[in-house]
């Protein structure tokens, strides 16, 4: 398995789980329990890439890897040519209601298999780069003719932008001045278009101008801006957009107005992918149970609870992975094991070799009493505490052996809040 990982993913992986946060990169070296969705997944995906839309709600209690399993799917889309974004919903940030705020964060966290957040400017500038191509495929013009390629390229583009034209004018008239604006070596107008075009707010009235656009982005243009974004995704070359709203459980503790709204709007959100007005979109919720099942979540509004409804019987080895609703069992202690042997070896020391599988075992074991015997919350404090205060310290201490020198210590400001619910006690130690 380690082969198969760089040693910089590597570091990577251990330094993010050091710190008690989900690595963004290598997540297929740490999975565990996900191939029964593999199949169902790479099924969706194929079919976005054709020009389809799909919706998947994934419903977990805390700690059951829901975040993990987002960014594993994000990378699996993006080894197959998807752009990728994920936004937190939150109340005061990014209302769901809000979709020109929901829009501006997908544009600054969109990402591709080349291009960090935010890869807009490089979606866009290969937007334009393939429709050079296609020019120049042609035959009719030659390279060196700039006036001549920059004249078809143009006439080029206008085909192209007839569809987004149709459907969101003033994203294609953005596309135009960007074009124009880059062409020309004006980076500076060419810059505030692009953040225009990301639905930034206060973008230089010079550069709307050249554009002949105005104004900022309200709901409905946003939706209208993300066909648009769509579409120059598909048109220059990848297979779609797979966007992530993850914890949309929040809605729940929002005031009734605004989650009645924001309900709502990801009821027509959905309605909207249902009916194929987003060709190229793979839309992921994430959500606790209560949220899908409680009255101050999805049962709120009955027509989105019936887009929903999915029926989980008591045994989840026989849940449907096609359904729109699926959902995450969690770990149990041999999964929590499992994972903490894969981080061993990950790890890429072979210092970290004494650190046995028993040992592994009773670390796991005694993070999952000190909170309250819950398994599901334990794997963000019990790989913390493997990285950070066992494998770090066997690695560079010859002498170190944890059964000996290791005193588990879990305290209350290292925890979150549904982990110092869990605990005990604001500060336990465990000798193992």
């Amino acid at each position: 398995m380690t082969l198969e990982v760089s040693a910089r993913r590597r570091r990577d992986i251990v330094d993010a789980l050091r710190r008690g946060v989900v690595p963004h990169n290598g997540l297929d070296a740490l999975a565990v329990g996900l191939d029964r969705f593999v199949v169902a997944i790479d099924e969706d995906l194929e079919r976005v890439a054709g020009g389809g839309s799909v919706f998947k709600a994934i419903r977990g209690e805390y700690g059951a890897g829901k975040t993990f399993f987002t960014r594993w799917l994000a990378e699996r889309a993006k080894r197959s040519g998807f752009a990728t974004s994920e936004v937190q919903i939150s109340e005061l940030e990014t209302p769901l209601h809000r979709m020109e705020t929901v829009y501006r964060r997908l544009a600054d966290h969109l990402t591709t298999e080349q291009f960090a957040p935010s890869a807009l400017r490089p979606v866009l500038d290969s937007w334009i780069f393939a429709l050079e191509e296609d020019v120049l495929a042609g035959g009719e013009v030659a390279e060196d003719d700039a006036d001549a390629l920059d004249h078809a390229v143009g006439e080029l583009m206008e085909q192209r932008l007839a569809e987004i034209s149709r459907r969101t004018p003033a994203f294609a008239a953005g596309l135009r001045g960007y074009r124009t604006a880059t062409a020309a070596g004006d980076l500076a107008t060419a810059s505030a278009l692009a953040a225009w075009l990301g639905g930034q707010p206060q973008v230089a009235a010079s550069a709307r101008r050249a554009a002949g656009v105005k104004g900022d982005l309200d709901h409905f243009g946003a939706l209208s801006f993300l066909q648009g974004l769509l579409t120059v995704l598909r048109d220059g070359g990848g297979s779609g957009l797979l966007l992530v709203l993850d914890e949309v459980e929040t809605l729940q503790r929002v005031r009734s107005d605004a989650r009645d709204k924001a309900l709502n709007a990801l009821r027509q959100f959905v309605d909207d992918i249902y009916a194929g007005r987003f060709p190229g979109l793979f839309l992921v919720i994430t959500g606790t149970p209560a949220f899908f099942d409680g009255p101050q979540g999805v049962q709120r509004l009955a027509p989105l609870s019936q887009r929903l409804a999915t029926d989980f019987g008591s045994d989840p080895r026989w849940d449907n992975p096609r359904a729109a609703q699926v959902r995450l069992p969690g770990f149990d202690i041999d999964r929590l094991v499992e994972l903490g042997i894969k981080v061993r070896e990950l790890y890429g020391s072979e210092r970290v070799s004494r650190v046995d599988d028993a040992y592994v075992r009773e670390l796991a074991q005694a993070v999952t009493g000190r909170l309250g015997g819950k398994v599901g919350i334990a794997p963000r404090v019990f790989l913390k505490k493997l990285v950070a205060d066992v494998l770090d310290r066997v690695d560079q201490f010859d002498d170190y052996d944890p059964r000996q020198h290791y005193q588990l210590t879990v305290r209350s400001d290292e925890l979150s809040e549904v982990e110092r619910n869990a605990a005990s006690a604001d500060e336990i130690e465990l000798q193992i």
